[in-house]
């Protein structure tokens, strides 16, 4: 079983900027797609980003142009750069891996991420 540990949450003002890393155990890293999902109080947990395993990237309406998702195999990390952050981005941010391996399409569903990090709280003050 994967063990994924998302580190890099904070407290910052609106406009600014923060970089979360999730780090994966085990060896298959390279060939699952990671995704990025957000748990806002009093909501249902909602997707943020995904990256594939050959590095393409999907974004929520959302977030697009303001965070970028990217991955490095070397260390097992996938990374989320958030710029521009808002009230409306506070949550608790969730990373996810894909269920299968080399799976083509990337994929936002929820139900196809079936290990998930421990969360790491991002709080935007206006």
């Amino acid at each position: 079983q994967v063990q994924l540990v998302e580190s890099g949450g904070g407290l910052v003002q609106g406009g600014g900027s923060l970089r979360l890393s999730c780090a994966a155990s085990g060896r298959t890293f390279s060939s699952y797609n990671m995704g990025w999902f957000r748990q806002a109080p009093g909501k249902e947990r909602e997707f943020v980003a995904a990256i594939g395993w050959g590095g393409g990237t999907t974004y929520a309406d959302s977030v697009k142009g303001r965070f970028t998702i990217s991955r490095d195999n070397t260390k097992n990390t996938v990374y989320l750069q958030m710029n521009s952050l808002k009230p409306e981005d506070t949550a608790i941010y969730y990373c996810a891996r894909d269920r299968g391996q080399w799976r083509q399409v990337l994929t936002t569903a929820q139900t196809n991420f079936d290990s998930w990090g421990q969360g790491t709280q991002v709080t935007v003050s206006s």
